[in-house]
């Protein structure tokens, strides 16, 4: 039985999987990642892993698909085995509907930035279309943790959000109305970083940057799907791990009328969606 490797080369991470066709259905090896700062030297250590804890030898693989920013460096075979390039804004189109189950969505992957895909299921096909993006991702978040309170892991920023308090960083609707009868949620935030306090802790400001980022991505994606007229949005990438993120999201569903869907193996959705595509776009 042989088996399709799709590898996702990102800027700090590189992410692997397999398929394989068991009975005409397209079966996932469960997927890995290994951080790295060296393209090369993460795919060929994903690669070993990968292929060590699944026992597959190279006589089992079938071809390689790569994507990412990071697979421009790979231009020779991988221990023989010839590499394709799949588009990265194809494999998060269809890893998102694969995941969801869906047949049609706006699918966001976040990951150091930020990218909408809007996939739709014809016939045997998935149609994507990159709508275009935002450079605020996890690079933005990182990156001002790192200048603003000293932390530069999202481990260590998760603790910190946990005893957060927006209320002494954000401007909100109801610190500017009491109207009752205003037509956005009064907690609906109208400046982050607007009511920045001098006596915010560290907790308030990584929860404070956490919420300007998701928020940033949750407005874009709301846009993307009402111009496609579509509910339901599809969230991926590596950012979909942190709580402080996720929440935001749950918290807009209702004021914006748009359903976000988190799948499980939300953060392998593009290196899945290029095994799936078979190198074919």
């Amino acid at each position: 039985m042989k088996t399709v490797i799709g590898i996702d080369i990102g800027g700090s991470t590189t992410k692997i999987v397999g398929v394989q066709n068991i009975d005409g259905k397209q079966t996932l090896i469960e997927p890995l990642f290994v951080r790295a700062t060296d393209a090369i030297t993460s795919v060929y250590g994903a690669f070993g892993k990968f292929t060590m804890q699944n026992g597959l030898a190279l006589s089992d693989i079938d071809k390689v698909l790569m994507t990412g920013v990071g697979s421009s460096f790979i231009d020779k075979p991988i221990y023989s085995l010839d590499c394709k390039k799949v588009s990265e804004f194809t494999s998060v189109g269809l890893g998102g509907l694969y995941l969801s189950g869906l047949d049609e969505a706006i699918v966001v992957s976040m990951g150091t930035g930020t990218a909408l895909i809007h996939a739709k299921k014809v016939g045997d096909k998935t149609l994507t279309t990159y709508l275009g993006g935002t450079g605020v991702g996890g690079g933005t978040l990182l990156g001002l943790s790192r200048n603003m309170i000293g932390v530069d892991t999202i481990e260590h920023l998760e603790q910190l959000c946990a005893e957060g308090n927006l209320d002494n960083v954000d401007l909100r609707i109801k610190d500017l109305s009491s109207d009752d009868t205003f037509q956005i949620n009064g907690d609906i935030t109208a400046s982050n970083f607007g009511k920045l306090s001098d006596i915010a802790t560290k907790n308030d400001i990584a929860l404070g940057i956490a919420n300007m980022v998701a928020e940033t991505i949750a407005m874009l994606a709301v846009f993307a799907a009402r111009s496609y007229n579509v509910k339901t949005v599809v969230l991926t990438g590596n950012l979909t791990t942190l709580k402080a993120i996720t929440r935001v999201f749950e918290d807009l569903e209702a004021n914006f009328g748009v359903k976000f869907v988190i799948p499980e193996l939300a953060q392998f959705a593009t290196v899945i969606g290029v095994a799936l595509s078979g190198g074919e776009e």
